[in-house]
């Protein structure tokens, strides 16, 4: 018996009618859950040195080591969370194919291109961090401190569409921020409630910190992610037919 009821090999069948809404959600859940959970939990652990190193910066007041912790950090993540994007775009789109060969797979094509988006994000973010961190100190005033907060959130909003773009594509740097900021525009309701689910669920592991945390093993960043790119996953298919090509496409060979 699994944690999740009826799970179902055969809703994997192209002609089983495809839900809407939450039932889908829950049949995603049912379906891929453990894939969806080992990606999470690598995703959790390549964020470490990131989570780490921008907290140790915080309490040493060590503006460079932010930095240090952003740049190397980030790029340490990337790859993961890259490799976390795929998987749930594979259950998105229905993909019969998981597994850890898939995921090395996928952590193999992309690893390399992801650096450079990791770090610069990592220091971005990381800055943003510090600063808000040191409110006082730098005598911050409110305007400045939502001002910090709504660019976290843009980051966040841009990560959104700029990791399934890495996973399922080759473009440079430039083009997918460009691509990314389109997005976020042109689908900004579903990034405002994309964004709306990332907030909550981190003023709330904010709010109930000690429960978080050690819950933390367990729902790792799956939890926050797969409904952020549940509600994002149609303007990414509306801007690039990803189910048509992936249909159209010879399936790749098995890893020895």
């Amino acid at each position: 018996m699994g944690l999740f009821p009826r799970f179902d090999e055969a809703e994997r069948s192209p002609d089983a009618p495809r839900k809407t809404g939450l039932p889908r959600l829950w049949q995603i859940l049912r379906r891929d859950i453990w894939d969806i959970f080992k990606a999470g939990f690598l995703a959790l652990l390549g964020c470490v040195p990131f989570i780490a190193g921008v907290l140790f910066a915080a309490g040493t007041h060590a503006v460079l080591m932010a930095l240090l912790a952003g740049l190397i950090g980030g790029a340490i993540a990337g790859p993961e969370l890259c490799a976390l994007a795929d998987t749930l775009l594979r259950s998105l789109r229905d993909d019969p194919v998981t597994g850890w060969k898939v995921y090395r797979r996928a952590w193999r094509r992309s690893a390399k291109a992801a650096l450079l988006p990791g770090a610069l994000g990592g220091v971005l973010l990381a800055t943003q961090m510090f600063i808000l961190a040191h409110a006082e100190v730098f005598q911050l005033n409110l305007p400045t401190n939502m001002a910090l907060v709504l660019g976290m959130l843009f980051l966040l909003g841009i990560s959104l569409y700029l990791w399934p773009q890495l996973a399922l594509m080759e473009l440079s740097l430039g083009q997918l921020i460009k691509n990314s900021a389109l997005l976020f525009i042109g689908q900004f309701p579903r990034t405002a409630a994309a964004l709306a689910v990332l907030a909550a669920y981190i003023l709330l592991s904010l709010r109930f910190f000690a429960f978080a945390l050690s819950l933390l093993p367990v729902t790792n960043l799956w939890l926050p992610a797969l409904p952020a790119l549940f509600l994002v996953y149609p303007g990414l298919e509306q801007a690039f037919q990803i189910e048509e090509k992936f249909r159209d496409a010879p399936t790749a060979p098995e890893d020895v």
